[in-house]
């Protein structure tokens, strides 16, 4: 089966769209400094507040018919407070001169009312992302001026292609179309200013394969910040129904002991539960099962990680974070060792180090092997896989984060020297997160981006498979 990729033209042949915004970011400013002025009146020793708009158009359609259509638009102002070491919040939709003040007027009263925190505060200002150094060449914005006409029928030839793939394709769940923009600006009184516009477009389709007892379902999908560069409807279709189809038949296996390759979405989720386990708040509250990790190996010796905020249209681009600190190009995991964590300035005073500018979560995220050839595709990687558990779906959220433990439903496919047997079903796999972030044998050069995650499939050594 082969991915598909972007088509050589636009999905929609459309002229450049305007903004497609209600409010502007001098309005944006104007609000936010409004805010600000009017903490320091009531007596804030701190304030921050951002001003926000998004956007967009959601359009589903289910065997040739169309199914919903919905168009959203929101808007918020959110203040903090600061009274010393004591913190407030409150919000609005009301952008009137007199809503914000009763905003910043209940933030100011919450924070009246809450217990100090001596680690609550704004960024230290040497952290701060200034005007100079905020990046300006990401191109994290398109808007996509697709209307619900236009949506509709690309939805369609998605979910026709995969009817239309085998007769074997007997039902869909529906093929969906998303057109989402968003922008915001955002200050606060240790000399932050900054605000962007954003975009997130996707494409997907779930096709259902069989009949009666052996009935499988699938999905694929596409997701960019360009609409330009989704992947063609009929592409995605079809593969997406390939992907149903090959599950058909599938069997129980008998509980052992076995390696197992997770196929590249799934390896970029395990890749998310090491992020989880050396984030902020999991070791200052002790519930990481990888507490006081800095600078030991964790992981294979053959692996790294490197964090990226400047890659342009990167889905985890940005050229600060969530409190205005600026962000860096960083190695997190280098030849297994664990370089550093990933703090707020909140989560780093609690442990005594420094911000590492992650307030509101990772950027972009690339887990390499030095082991790795360019001809390591997945073909290559069953090869080294050998007889084992290929792994294609997950179902529940079974990670233990304060002992490592993990267990999940899984589907997939059993394989015998280095070739696909046959699908498999209905059942769990088992291990430790410690000994499978070190058992990591290989990462195919098949790489896949899941959202701010960039990783290839993944082989582990061990696991317990639990069948029948």
């Amino acid at each position: 089966m082969k991915k598909p990729t972007k088509p050589n033209h636009p999905i929609v042949d459309q002229p450049k769209p305007e903004r497609g915004f209600s409010y502007s970011r001098p309005f944006f400013e104007e609000l936010v400094d409004a805010a600000l002025t009017h903490a320091r009146k009531l007596g804030a020793t701190d304030a921050g507040a951002e001003a926000s708009e998004g956007c967009g158009l959601s359009v589903s359609v289910r065997k040739g018919e169309l199914e919903n259509v919905e168009r959203n638009r929101d808007k918020s102002l959110g203040v903090t407070v600061y009274l010393g070491q004591r913190r407030g919040n409150a919000s609005t939709s009301d952008f009137s001169r007199a809503a914000i003040e009763q905003t910043v007027q209940a933030a100011y009263d919450i924070a009246r009312f809450t217990a100090e925190d001596p680690f609550a505060a704004l960024p230290d200002e040497q952290d701060i992302a200034s005007a100079e150094t905020q990046r300006t060449d990401l191109d994290l914005f398109f808007p996509w001026a697709v209307n619900s006409e236009e949506a509709a029928c690309l939805a369609m030839r998605c979910e026709a292609a995969a009817l239309q793939t085998d007769k074997r394709i007997s039902n869909s769940e529906g093929a969906s179309v998303s057109a989402q923009q968003s922008h915001f600006f955002s200050a606060h009184t240790n000399g932050f200013r900054g605000g962007y516009a954003s975009s997130r477009h996707s494409l997907s389709v779930s096709p259902i394969a069989g009949t009666g007892d052996d009935m499988q379902r699938d999905a694929w999908y596409s997701s960019m910040r360009d609409a330009d560069e989704l992947a063609a409807p009929e592409a995605i279709g079809r593969y997406a129904a390939e992907r149903a189809l090959s599950r058909l038949n599938s069997r129980k296996i008998a509980t052992r002991q076995c390696s197992v390759l997770f196929e590249s979405p799934l390896a970029a989720g395990l890749l998310g539960n090491l992020v989880q386990a050396i984030s902020g708040g999991a070791l200052y509250r002790k519930s990481s099962f990888l507490l006081d990790s800095l600078g030991k190996q964790v992981v294979a010796k053959h692996i790294d990680l490197l964090e990226d905020p400047f890659v342009k249209r990167g889905k985890g681009s940005s050229p600060f974070d969530d409190e205005g600190v600026q962000v860096k190009a960083r190695q997190v995991v280098e030849a297994g060792r664990i370089q550093g964590y990933f703090l707020g300035s909140y989560s780093a005073r609690k442990l005594g180090m420094k911000t590492t500018g992650n307030a509101g979560g990772s950027h972009n995220l690339s887990l390499t092997s030095r082991l790795t050839r360019p001809g390591d595709d997945l073909d290559a990687m069953l090869k080294k896989l050998g007889t084992g558990l290929f792994v294609t779906e997950l179902m529940g959220s079974g990670v233990n984060y304060v002992t490592g433990d993990y267990s999940r439903g899984a589907s997939g496919f059993w394989v015998e020297q280095g070739r696909i047997a046959y699908p498999v079903h209905e059942i769990t796999i088992a291990g430790n997160m410690k000994a499978m972030l070190k058992g990591i044998e290989a990462v195919g050069a098949d790489a896949y981006n899941y959202g701010a995650k960039t990783v290839g499939s993944l082989l582990v050594n061990r696991m317990k498979v639990a069948g029948s």
